[in-house]
């Protein structure tokens, strides 16, 4: 039997992301309190958010149950390190739409995969950048009335209505953005044996 993929979120973006693989998997609430650290840069707070994500989650596991926990988190952040959190508000997405108008926000978006005892398997990070664009207060207020991104960082549902406010995006993989990154997820799956095409052997061509 191939180990159970437990996803470590109550993310719906996140579940809904890993879904579009075909695997089987479970949700588990984590039960981690994410808390910053000082100094530290973007790529490392990611990184470290999944990996501790990932390993929290063991706690709800019977150690004999054979499974891969996949952790994830992400930082968005500018080129000089600075980072933008979850508004939270319309007020506070206001605010950031217009400091990004114009600017290139990057997406540093981390996976950690652990066994059911916590011991870890293989990590990976992908990043991915978009340029907003230049946003005017009626821009601003019609996009956040329409699409509501209050819980996502740099106030933007990039796989929503937000397409409408990016001028360009560059990277690998545009799940990377949207907060799993699922070519890297695959690579690192296939790395620990994992038969990444054995979802997709039943399914039928529809001819």
């Amino acid at each position: 039997m191939p180990p159970k993929l437990i996803l470590a979120s109550t993310s719906a973006y996140r579940a809904a992301l890993l879904a579009q693989l075909g695997f089987g998997f479970e949700q588990l609430d984590p039960l981690y309190l994410e808390q910053s650290q000082d100094g530290e840069n973007p790529k490392a707070k990611a990184s470290r958010l999944a990996r501790e994500k990932a390993i929290s989650a063991t706690t709800l596991l019977p150690i004999d149950t054979a499974s891969i926990i996949i952790g994830s988190d992400q930082v968005a952040h500018f080129a000089n390190g600075d980072t933008l959190s979850k508004p939270g508000n319309f007020e506070k997405a206001a605010d950031q739409l217009r400091f990004c108008s114009g600017q290139w926000l990057r997406f540093s978006t981390a996976v950690c995969l652990v066994d059911n005892q916590g011991n870890i398997l293989s990590e990976g990070l992908d990043e991915y950048e978009i340029k907003y664009q230049q946003l005017s207060d009626n821009d601003i207020i019609a996009y956040l009335q329409a699409d509501k991104p209050y819980d996502c960082a740099g106030s933007i549902k990039a796989e929503g209505l937000g397409i409408h406010i990016i001028e360009e995006g560059r990277g690998k993989d545009i799940n990377t953005l949207y907060g799993l990154p699922l070519i890297l997820l695959l690579q690192m799956l296939s790395g620990l044996g994992y038969d990444t095409f054995k979802a997709i052997n039943s399914i039928k061509n529809i001819k």
